[in-house]
């Protein structure tokens, strides 16, 4: 009891009486981001990659009734893969842009650089074919293995070029110096394309910490290598005659000067 106050007196009044006790479940933590509160339901995806079981639960989660004022977000690994994704879409081409510019610039014409550009398809479909046949998913270290394979592939064909290029300058016919340009570079455009496969091959044995990571990269680059430098050497000469068919036979060659005109003797 306590003293009177104000002609009431004051007493101390047991919990009970205000409040019920009793074991319920219920959140363990409340999460709040914004100033919103925020549930986070987290899962571990294996056996597959997190893009396509994203897209493949969303369709079922959204069917799921939720409460006024609330909406669903995914985060995690699938936010950093479409943040990673939308910056690899803006980045991809301008280094292709970039690669098609030095190309240029190395080459001297539009026809012959087409030419050694339409090589980068090759060593891409060798990296697409190498990870269907491992049974990897495409992730952003293969997106990077892609970047990487397209640089090589365009310096193989620019070995073979470059070949090419000495002997048309020198006014050899075109398929002639395709044919032995072709064959003087096959040396070099095999040591060039296989050491780096070579040198890929611990990253694609890899297993452990970081394995996730290497894997994808390593396939994408030995993959799309191995194809490159052998459609290199076989495709490259007949796309090279189609293309430099249609541009070289416009430019002037030195055994297609004139003749001098006989000078009258007096």
């Amino acid at each position: 009891m306590l003293p009177e106050v104000e002609g009431r007196i004051r007493a101390s009044v047991p919990l009970r009486q205000v409040a019920s006790f009793r074991f319920a479940e219920g959140l363990n933590q409340i999460s709040r981001e914004n100033g919103k509160r925020r549930v986070v339901v987290q899962a571990n995806v294996r056996g597959r990659d997190v893009g396509s079981f994203v897209r493949e639960a969303m369709p079922k989660v959204e069917t799921v009734a939720l409460p006024a004022g609330s909406w669903i977000e995914w985060g995690g690994q699938f936010q950093n893969l479409k943040a990673a994704s939308d910056r690899l879409s803006l980045v991809v081409p301008i280094c292709f842009l970039a690669i098609f510019a030095v190309l240029f610039l190395a080459v001297g014409t539009f026809g012959r650089a087409v030419a050694v550009f339409l090589t980068v398809p090759l060593g891409l479909a060798g990296g697409v074919f190498a990870l269907a046949l491992t049974g990897i998913s495409f992730s952003v270290s293969a997106a990077v293995g892609f970047i990487c394979l397209a640089g090589v592939a365009v310096l193989n064909g620019l070995v073979v070029m470059s070949s090419i290029r000495q002997r048309l300058d020198d006014g050899m016919e075109l398929s002639r110096s395709i044919i032995e340009g072709c064959m003087e570079r096959v040396r070099p455009v095999i040591m060039t394309g296989l050491v780096p496969a070579i040198g890929f091959v611990p990253m694609a044995l890899a297993h452990g910490t970081g394995a996730e990571v290497q894997k994808p990269l390593a396939m994408v680059v030995i993959g799309g290598l191995v194809t490159a430098t052998l459609l290199t050497l076989l495709v490259l000469p007949a796309m090279s005659r189609l293309v430099l068919g249609l541009t070289e036979w416009r430019r002037p060659r030195p055994t297609d000067a004139p003749a001098a005109e006989p000078v009258p003797a007096e």
